[in-house]
């Protein structure tokens, strides 16, 4: 006898390369389960080279998918080749989340919108002075600066190392986005209400160059996008000096929502069960 569950299973996906480490399947497989849908969620390793052909795939239907996240190293490629990219992509110039609609493959990117709800759930008041520090002109750093930006952030210091990459970053995102090198790092600090790390520096423990975060306003908050560990070395020295401090978690759990919600149609809530299951992941054996 045929399984009509089986049949009306909706498919989701994580696309990268590598993509083992991925906790994305961990978090909708969490939601698929605490909201009772007939659904899947896989991670699937995609080459570079093969991802025009995985994308065609997602187009015709063949694949089998309603839609999925696309990560490193595959999101500027994802924005380029979707049919219908929404603003927010076509600024980025990278997507992270897909969706089929109508025969088309429509696109977004949800990183933004991760960052900025998860310092709403961690620290609520944490835009309110309305300048930022922003450490990094990668990729990473761009949809936190859009979303700064978006979020009505007057001014958006980006300091790098080299500084033409930041002074990109002001190009594409505005007069608000200001470009400094690395010395300038204290005094562009003077006065600002938050101060994000978008480098890698602190990533899996490592020790982070001394950073003095005394120039802030009183009641800055600091924040780092790197969630291992949770407590980065530049988080302690920012709670050490007795500012309030948010991991980059939350980003991670937050920007998964709208995703979930275009290809399962019900919309998923970032819980403290679902925040300590991937803890708990983080904790254990990989």
């Amino acid at each position: 006898m045929h399984d009509s569950r089986e049949t009306s299973l909706t498919k989701a996906f994580v696309a990268g390369y590598p993509i083992k480490h991925s906790r994305s399947p961990l978090i909708h497989g969490y939601w698929l389960k605490r909201l009772d849908i007939a659904g899947s969620y896989q991670p699937i390793e995609v080459a570079p080279l093969d991802f025009y052909d995985f994308i065609a795939t997602l187009k015709d239907g063949s694949a089998g998918f309603q839609g999925g996240n696309v990560t490193i190293p595959h999101k500027e490629k994802a924005a380029a080749l979707a049919d219908r990219p929404d603003e927010l992509c076509l600024e980025l110039g990278a997507a992270n989340t897909l969706w089929r609609q109508d025969g088309q493959l429509f696109a977004t990117n949800t990183d933004g919108a991760g960052f900025t709800s998860n310092l709403d759930e961690r620290h609520p008041g944490w835009d309110s002075n309305g300048t930022a520090v922003v450490l990094g002109a990668g990729g990473a750093s761009r949809a936190v600066i859009q979303a700064l930006r978006d979020r009505g952030f007057k001014d958006i210091h980006v300091v790098n190392r080299t500084l033409a990459r930041a002074q990109e970053l002001a190009d594409r995102f505005g007069s608000a986005i200001h470009a400094q090198p690395i010395g300038a790092l204290s005094e562009v600090m003077k006065g600002a209400g938050l101060f994000v790390n978008t480098t890698s520096l602190g990533m899996d423990g490592e020790a982070s160059p001394l950073i003095d975060f005394e120039p802030l306003a009183a009641g800055a908050v600091v924040t780092d996008i790197v969630y291992v560990p949770l407590m980065t070395d530049i988080l302690r020295q920012a709670a050490y000096r007795g500012f309030a401090t948010v991991d980059g978690l939350g980003m991670l759990l937050h920007q998964a929502v709208p995703g979930f919600e275009k290809w399962f149609g019900a919309r998923p809530v970032v819980t403290p069960q679902l925040r300590e299951l991937v803890i708990r992941d983080m904790d254990g054996p990989r």
